[in-house]
């Protein structure tokens, strides 16, 4: 099982982050040792100062394939869920002014929880999905897939390019404005629609 994530999919988090807006999809990995299965806390590192939520919807891949066309690409999903890209802001920001890869800022253990996954026909349109976070109870996050820069198939389509997409293989989509830091002691929420799709405490 791999993790493949999109950055910079929605307009107003590359503003938030002062970020140049991609002409194509930018794609990172996670490995599997970054996952963590809900129910599971989130141990904040030693090791970063600035660790910031990032809420995402997340695809579940449930067959093999690549070079796969736009047009085909919602056989390759059954199942929608959330997750959160947790992010090393810190050390993400030392990597860039170096000029070096940031892995370590977003792949380290427990960077990618991940709540309970919904059929995709219990979901409706795939264009106009609300998802939120809530944060000790207070919303942080918001988004629909109306505002993405890059839709599912297109995503799917470009990432199939260079990677084999596997059974249980997860694609996060990127995530909304309102990123922020996390504590010891926080209460991480996620809902797709009114539904409770994520819980999660940070200890």
């Amino acid at each position: 099982m791999k993790v493949i994530a999109i950055g910079r999919n929605y307009a107003a988090h590359i503003a938030e982050l002062q970020n140049e807006r991609p002409s194509k999809p930018v794609v990172f990995l996670k490995p599997e040792t970054a996952i963590l299965k809900p129910g599971m806390p989130f141990y904040h590192p030693d090791f970063s100062n600035d660790i910031h939520h990032e809420i995402e919807l997340v695809l579940k891949v449930c067959k093999p394939g690549k070079y796969l066309e736009k047009k085909f690409a919602h056989r390759y999903f059954e199942e929608i869920g959330l997750g959160i890209d947790f992010t090393a802001r810190d050390l993400q920001k030392e990597c860039k002014e170096k000029g070096l890869p940031w892995e370590i800022a977003k792949g380290f253990n427990g960077s990618a929880p991940i709540g309970d996954f919904m059929p995709v026909s219990e979901i409706g349109d795939l264009d106009n999905i609300d998802f939120h976070l809530t944060v000790n109870g207070e919303t942080r996050q918001k988004g629909n897939t109306s505002h993405l820069l890059f839709d599912f198939g297109t995503i799917i389509e470009y990432v199939s390019q260079f990677f084999l997409l596997k059974k249980g293989d997860l694609i996060f989509t990127g995530t909304p404005a309102g990123v922020g830091p996390v504590k010891i002691g926080d209460h991480l929420e996620g809902f797709i629609g009114d539904k409770k799709m994520l819980d999660l405490e940070v200890k």
